[in-house]
């Protein structure tokens, strides 16, 4: 059975969701991989989760969207998905709980050995969510082992296999180098050259694991005689837009670089739900076995009232969340040391 236009409407603006996250949290969580890498004392990490002080628990709240709008629109989707991935799920909950604990916490208590201990749960809390999101997301292209109640059969171990690793590997390096290209935005003085010093390679290595996860993508597809032109076409964009990315590092225009890298990982999203269309989960045995949009879809009733209501809110969110980023849109220095509370990042009159 096709999917009906609310069901594909759905399914689309779920895809958009994760864009949001993997933008705005792909960044946060470069920030906090790079924190011991750039700031070489206490002083110059303070600056460095200055940059993301604002925003970072905002960000969070893509994910609560995406999550709740897969509970609401495609439940038979989200208790395949949560059952079948319950220990990465897991693993990654307690990462995203850590790294925000430690983003409060570190600063509670004058101590270097204090301080070093939050700042390692940051940089684990920011490193595992992004190596995990993409294992998981790859096995859903890949398919997983499915039973006809659309449970999931397999184990643990069987979710960690090398194309799986290879798109998390991807995903933490686009982090990683997303986030360095954010921080030549976001400081100044020898903190942004060294930002800048540090995105060549990383951009590099997005390069050529981003090449090998699309590449096997497509070869799968073509293998298994399903090839899906929408994720060639979006496959090849993300391929271009991380390429311009690297181009534009070396080039030092840092916010065209920062562009292109957002737009590589919005077509990242776009090659791996144009991958799964017209399923949301991809059966690894019998192709048959496979969860589609339709069943997984909620009632045409209820997709309609949230649909009215995803029409109304989201343009709000959007504004919101565009006018903080808007406010807090000025560079840090290398002194935070009076800063308590994200308002303190802001300029005085004599600054705007």
């Amino acid at each position: 059975m096709d999917p009906t236009g609310l069901e594909t409407f759905w399914f689309i603006l779920i895809a958009v969701l994760w864009v949001g996250y993997l933008f705005l949290e792909g960044f946060d969580f470069g920030v906090g991989m790079l924190l011991p890498v750039l700031g070489r004392d206490d002083a110059e990490r303070r600056s460095v989760i200055s940059t993301i002080a604002p925003v970072w628990d905002g960000n969070e709240v893509w994910l609560l969207t995406a999550g709740g709008a897969t509970f609401a629109a495609f439940p038979e989707w989200y208790a395949t998905m949560f059952s079948g991935f319950y220990l990465p799920l897991f693993l990654i909950l307690v990462a995203l709980i850590v790294r925000g604990v430690a983003f409060e916490f570190r600063g509670k208590h004058d101590d270097p050995r204090w301080r070093a201990t939050w700042d390692t749960a940051i940089v684990v809390g920011s490193a595992v969510p992004a190596l995990l999101w993409g294992v998981a997301f790859a096995n859903l292209v890949r398919g997983v082992a499915l039973d006809a109640d659309h449970e999931y059969a397999g184990s643990f171990l069987d979710l960690l296999n090398p194309y799986a690793l290879l798109g998390g590997v991807a995903t933490l390096a686009i982090c990683a180098a997303h986030g360095a290209i954010f921080l030549t935005l976001r400081t100044d003085g020898d903190m942004r050259e060294r930002a800048r010093a540090l995105a060549r390679p990383l951009t590099l290595v997005v390069v050529a694991g981003g090449a090998a996860f699309l590449a096997w993508t497509i070869g799968r597809s073509i293998s298994n005689d399903d090839l899906n032109t929408i994720a060639l076409i979006a496959a090849i964009g993300t391929a271009l837009a991380v390429i311009l990315a690297a181009v534009m590092v070396l080039s030092r225009r840092d916010a065209i670089a920062f562009g292109a890298m957002g737009a590589g990982i919005a077509l990242l999203v776009a090659t791996i739900f144009a991958s799964l269309w017209p399923n949301v989960m991809n059966s690894s045995g019998a192709p048959e076995l496979a969860l589609t949009i339709s069943a997984a879809a909620s009632t045409s009733y209820t997709l309609t009232v949230m649909t009215v209501v995803a029409l109304v809110l989201t343009p709000v969110v959007l504004l919101y969340q565009g006018w903080t980023y808007w406010v807090f849109r000025h560079r840090v220095g290398g002194d935070v040391g009076g800063v308590r509370t994200p308002l303190d990042l802001l300029p005085g009159p004599a600054e705007n």
